[in-house]
């Protein structure tokens, strides 16, 4: 037969209240689910850095296993121990390709995403500017790379236009396809209650075209650092793209590993900017996602 004894109830001393032994094993229950998911999250924050210890211990293993040249494939140990001895040289070629790509990111965020505002909202520039920008888009950007070298030369120009170029695209389209998202039954209950457009906006329309558009700037970052490597291989005399040729013209394979090395943690430090900035001017998502693990 079921136990069907009642709760037994407890006094907290001092207190007055009474507290059943069902209170208690809720409570306990909620706090070891607590522990449970803390124990998770802290598992799959984890997961990324197990991930690349476990490549780097078979890149590691490979090696030593196959005994691998190292002008083909040199040992972890190897690039790193390259990595410390050119830190100086390393850093100061990273400074210029930094610098080209600091300034292409924020041009295409300046134009980007004020263009996609104006062709998702405009019929009109849907119409004349959205074809133009497609035409532009079928032409490879390497074959424009020769023409940016006549008409700008060897200059940072050449390789923030470069980068502007390439990553104008990806986040255009993430611009449009984030100002259109917006449900139109919204608009319709906001003008019936009398907001202007500028609130509209403010309050709706770019709110719901925010995650969109973050995710559009990760790609076109991602894709910003080839710009500036294609820019610096094609016509440059500094930049980690200029190291990167000279090391291959001089089969210097460990050098290599250590520029892309550098690049990597360039890419992974741009990203996580981004995702802090997003954590910071979407506080609703975090609202959300906690919402959702509850």
């Amino acid at each position: 037969m079921a136990n069907t004894s009642p709760p037994v109830e407890t006094t907290r001393p001092g207190a007055g209240t009474t507290v059943t032994t069902k209170d208690i094993l809720s409570s306990e229950s909620r706090r070891g689910r607590g522990r449970r998911q803390t124990l998770a999250s802290v598992g799959w924050a984890a997961l990324p850095l197990m991930t690349f210890v476990i490549i780097v211990l078979l890149w590691a293993a490979i090696v030593e296993v196959f005994d691998v040249p190292s002008y083909l494939l040199p040992g972890p140990l190897a690039v790193l121990d390259r990595m410390f001895a050119e830190r100086d040289n390393l850093l100061t070629q990273a400074v210029p390709t930094l610098q080209a790509l600091g300034i292409g990111l924020l041009l295409c965020l300046v134009i980007s995403i004020p263009a996609g505002l104006v062709i998702a909202l405009s019929k009109v520039a849907k119409r004349t500017i959205y074809p133009v920008v497609m035409l532009m888009q079928l032409v490879p950007k390497i074959a424009i790379a020769p023409l940016l070298l006549v008409w700008l030369g060897f200059s940072v120009q050449t390789k923030v236009s470069l980068v502007v170029l390439i990553a104008f695209f990806p986040l255009l389209m993430s611009s449009i396809a984030g100002f259109v998202s917006l449900d139109d039954r919204l608009l319709y209950l906001t003008r019936s209650m009398g907001a202007s457009k500028m609130q509209t906006f403010w309050r709706l329309r770019m709110p719901a075209a925010l995650p969109i558009i973050f995710s559009g700037i990760k790609t076109c970052a991602t894709i910003a650092i080839t710009g500036a490597l294609v820019a610096e291989f094609l016509g440059s005399n500094e930049g980690l793209g200029y190291a990167l040729l000279r090391a291959g013209s001089q089969l210097d394979t460990t050098y290599i590993f250590a520029i892309l090395v550098v690049l990597t943690v360039i890419g992974i430090a741009i990203n996580y900017l981004i995702e802090a900035l997003e954590w910071w001017l979407t506080p609703w998502e975090r609202h959300q996602k906690n919402q959702g693990k509850k």
